[in-house]
């Protein structure tokens, strides 16, 4: 066990106590992980969300053997006041962790620093270690796990008899994902292996799995568990056992198409393998199942998130982390799925939580699209750059201030820097003292710390969901000593601060998008330069086009073709091929400007100079 390990402050926010569970979910789900990880490195807070909260009240039904403080929002330190909870602070530090999915896969990783016995805790982040990491926005799967599971499941509890008599439709979601095909790398030796077990009409052997086991595990015989091979390769991993090795594969097996090989069932949430989505999962499922079965409801359209749900129990440390959270567990009866046409008829998911395929594929150029929006007088117009000959003096800031610092060639500086010139001669015309600076999307911190050299009198915050990015810009801060500068790691929308200008660098498609949404809800300035317009497509919050004047003349498919040619301005293309591809940026870029000043704001878009600085060189100054 490693000493000396800074303490940090983890806040969770706090209602009320229902049953077995605190609320909102966020926070038994941050509590349960905490006990499974036998994790006591952290001070734990609860942030009461009402006024009436005694001390007593909240400890006395907490779990026995963490040790909780209450604290009020307004005693909240700065930085964490920005932010959404669950979030974790070192103490006195400047750099806060903010959001569900971050704050439990840094307390894993905590975890396992602090011991490195605990390799079982580690493995919860899944291969390449990237379990929940892709941001809610835009990962269907972690929105689902992270924010409309528990979302739900609170509404399901606290809805009136009659508003809750149907099963939550993001439950359905889930209960359709398990039944999906697994993927999961270098599968093909699982998939013969099940082929050649298929084709001898094998049974594999139950796995052991110590005290906990119970005969529920075995594989059930009704079509919708996985074959025991699979539950072999699953345990075996948490048990840190070899896996089942089958035969020599027979020769007509190894020459099977992959193509043609079995698919492989779930055993867990992902997958195969035990990981921090289960843990996520389950206090929500619990609750939603103890509140049924108080109800009285029948679960035959549940039957693969019930056969989950005895699984997951399965699991070494599982129970033993429910007794200390007082989550009493049911042991469900093992269901058989109703029959298809009753399954459909109460199981349909509406429209709007299901994946958007439909035009995922688009088929021409983009001219067709651009004739129509000429045809109603629009164009791709760029406003004149207000100080075009703009420079920092590079040669006289420290090597810290200038992103050559990073890992990037001589030519790639030269090109940051000039694109830094740009937003920071534009920041600077709008900024006065005093004034709250966000950096969105900030990376390394290339624009951030720029900004908060050059402009002591101001604070600056930078926001950003790769941990070692803010990591390495929060270094180059301590090196410079800067002490009006903050740092977030968090998805976009966990910020939910006052400030006064919003700047972000190449935020990536949609994440446009959204710093304009930040902008405008907190009536602030932007400055932003887009990239990625490929990767624009309609999501939960946002739906394309963006603004009136160009929903009433382009379909989605549409200005889909518009975003997909703005991403080619590459320099190695043909100049005709480039040129087309600015002016779609142009126009993809003059609908975020219309649809920004629908909400009372004076937006120009400009082209940075010197345009070779990126191929993606476009810039919006939005103005309330």
């Amino acid at each position: 066990m490693k000493d000396n390990v800074a303490e940090e402050h983890l806040y969770l926010a706090f209602s009320h106590q229902y049953r077995d569970s605190i609320f909102p979910l966020h926070t038994s789900i941050s509590l349960f992980l905490l006990s499974y990880c036998d994790c006591k490195l952290f001070k734990v807070f609860l942030v009461p969300t009402g006024e009436d909260v005694g001390d007593q009240c909240v400890t006395k039904n907490l779990a026995g053997d963490l040790e909780v403080h209450l604290i009020s929002r307004c005693q909240l330190p700065g930085v964490v006041q920005s932010c959404s909870l669950p979030a974790v602070v070192v103490k006195d530090d400047k750099f806060c962790r903010a959001g569900l999915s971050v704050v439990l896969r840094h307390i894993i990783q905590k975890t396992f620093e602090a011991d490195p016995s605990k390799k079982d805790v580690l493995e919860l982040l899944g291969f390449k270690k990237t379990c929940l990491k892709a941001c809610a926005e835009v990962s269907q799967w972690t929105r689902l796990c992270e924010i409309s599971i528990p979302l739900a499941v609170e509404r399901f509890l606290t809805a009136s008899p009659e508003h809750c008599q149907a099963i939550p439709p993001d439950i359905l979601l889930l209960e359709r994902k398990l039944g999906e095909p697994v993927r999961v790398h270098n599968d093909d030796k699982i998939r013969r292996q099940k082929l050649q077990q298929q084709k001898a009409g094998a049974k594999a052997a139950v796995p052991v799995l110590g005290e906990e086991a119970t005969e529920e595990l075995k594989p059930e015989a009704h079509e919708d568990s996985p074959s025991s091979l699979e539950l072999s390769v699953a345990f075996s991993k948490l048990l840190a056992q070899e896996a089942p090795d089958a035969n020599r594969e027979a020769p007509h097996i190894r020459r099977t198409k992959t193509s043609d090989l079995p698919l492989l069932d779930h055993v867990f949430a992902e997958g195969l393998y035990f990981t921090v989505a289960d843990l996520v999962l389950l206090p929500c499922i619990h609750q939603f199942l103890v509140s049924s079965k108080k109800q009285g409801k029948n679960l035959v359209n549940l039957p693969l998130i019930s056969s989950w749900y005895r699984r997951v129990q399965e699991v070494p440390g599982v129970k033993k982390a429910a007794g200390k959270c007082n989550m009493e567990l049911l042991q469900l009866p093992e269901l058989v799925s109703a029959p298809e046409g009753q399954l459909e008829e109460s199981a349909s998911v509406p429209d709007g939580l299901e994946e958007d395929h439909e035009d995922s594929h688009f088929i021409g150029g983009p001219r067709p699209t651009m004739t129509k929006l000429m045809e109603n007088g629009i164009e791709a117009k760029f406003s004149p750059h207000p100080c075009p000959s703009w420079t920092l003096d590079w040669t006289s800031l420290p090597s810290a201030v200038s992103p050559g610092e990073g890992k990037m060639s001589r030519d790639r500086a030269l090109r940051k820097q000039q694109q830094l010139n740009n937003l920071v001669a534009a920041v600077t015309k709008l900024a006065k003292p005093g004034d709250l600076i966000v950096d969105f999307c900030s990376g390394g911190g290339h624009v951030g710390i720029v900004l908060a050299y050059m402009m002591p009198l101001c604070q600056v915050v930078l926001i950003e969901n790769k941990e070692l990015s803010l990591i390495r810009a929060k270094d180059r801060s301590d090196e410079l000593g800067l002490n009006n500068i903050w740092f977030i790691q968090a998805n976009l929308d966990y910020f939910n601060g006052t400030f006064n200008i919003g700047v972000a660098l190449h935020a990536c498609g949609v994440a446009t998008d959204m710093v304009i949404e930040h902008c405008l809800r907190a009536r602030a300035a932007f400055v932003i330069s887009p990239c990625c317009y490929g990767f624009i497509q309609n999501t939960v919050k946002f739906k394309y086009p963006r603004s009136h004047q160009f929903k009433e003349i382009l379909s989605y498919k549409e200005h889909m073709v518009l975003c997909r040619f703005a991403d080619q301005t590459a320099v190695q293309l043909p100049p005709e091929r480039r040129q087309i591809g600015k002016q779609c940026m142009g126009l993809v870029d003059l609908d975020r400007a219309w649809a920004a000043e629908e909400h009372n704001y004076s937006v120009q878009v400009m082209s940075m100079e010197p345009e070779s600085c990126s191929p993606k060189n476009n810039m919006f100054v939005g103005i309330p």
